[in-house]
């Protein structure tokens, strides 16, 4: 299985992100759409909730979707507001040494997925991170050195939110601390059960357990896997091995403290890295950041790709299988 990540680096929106756009597209509709157009809501309940929840991105969203064409649907789905549910495994955590660490396992299905790092400027603010939904992000840092991950919360209720990529832009976008990101994060609505981790410069971190049904809590949990305070849908849980992996996190960082480099060497191997890409939950990537210096990692078995929020990071790289590692073409 070969696959093409891309790095790309535009400081305000413009052409290449409208490129990209218009690459996207297609399958991004056809993901939307799927349970049909009417499910979904409309251009101005969509642009209504952005303006009550996250109202410092309403001029980047109008510009997002006049670069997309202007069209009623591409306006909606650029919204992340009410979208289809979607699973994802992962599995995260901080490594409390000299120089703290988030680090995290992107577990998903590889034909649903971006595979691309923006590096953005948008509303004065660079972020770094790996794109979802072309403007919303699972992992990223900022400028200020704050770094954010998420892990699906385990649980079958979906209600009315927002996609969670969207949110962790937000946070970037809006915060520069911990304490700040765990404010933001307790008041916004999210469509489905999500773990988000936040470290910032400063060394102070915490992870939301963000639900739509229910008030999210804000703990000083250094790992998150695929449930929150217990597992609620067992069936998950068992193909996950969300308790096993969380488990082994913890033993690790509890019982058997591990160097820098072993502690993320441990997300390249079983338990935490997984093959089950037949199932839709494969490691695609593991990301690693270090929030204080302003660097970025993505790593694979047998490759590294390194970034910094300084910049550029434009370039391309060529991931062939788990287990044959990626070779770089830089461009």
């Amino acid at each position: 299985m070969d696959s093409l990540w891309r790095a790309i680096d535009e400081a305000e929106p413009g052409p290449k992100w409208a490129g990209l756009f218009a690459e996207y597209w297609p399958d991004y509709y056809r993901w939307w759409s799927r349970d049909g157009v009417e499910t979904r809501p409309s251009y101005w309940e969509s642009r209504r909730a952005l303006k009550a929840h996250m109202p410092e991105l309403l001029p980047l969203y109008d510009r997002l979707c006049e670069l997309a064409g202007g069209g009623d649907l591409q306006a909606r789905f650029l919204s992340l507001y009410c979208p289809p549910a979607y699973l994802t495994s992962c599995s995260q955590a901080i490594w409390p040494g000299k120089e703290p660490v988030l680090v995290r396992n992107y577990d998903y299905s590889p034909n649903s997925f971006d595979r691309l790092i923006m590096r953005t400027g948008w509303l004065g603010r660079t972020v770094i991170g790996v794109s979802d939904g072309l403007w919303g992000l699972v992992d990223g840092m900022n400028d200020a050195g704050l770094a954010i991950s998420l892990t699906f919360g385990g649980r079958h209720v979906v209600g009315d939110g927002f996609g969670v990529p969207l949110i962790l832009r937000y946070v970037l976008q809006t915060c520069e601390t911990a304490e700040e990101a765990g404010a933001v994060l307790a008041r916004l609505p999210t469509h489905m059960s999500y773990n988000v981790t936040v470290l910032d410069a400063k060394r102070q971190f915490l992870t939301a357990r963000m639900a739509p049904d229910r008030p999210a809590q804000i703990t000083n949990a250094t790992v998150a896997t695929n449930h929150q305070e217990q597992v609620e849908w067992t069936a998950h849980a068992r193909l996950t091995a969300t308790v096993e992996r969380e488990r082994f996190l913890l033993n690790r960082m509890m019982l058997h403290p591990d160097t820098e480099e072993k502690f993320i060497g441990a997300f390249l191997r079983p338990p935490l890295f997984s093959t089950a890409f037949s199932l839709g939950f494969g490691t695609l990537y593991t990301a690693v950041y270090r929030p204080r210096l302003g660097q970025m990692e993505l790593r694979w078995p047998k490759g590294t790709w390194a970034f910094d929020i300084a910049g550029p990071v434009d370039g391309e790289m060529v991931i062939h299988t788990p287990d044959e590692g990626p070779r770089v073409l830089l461009g």
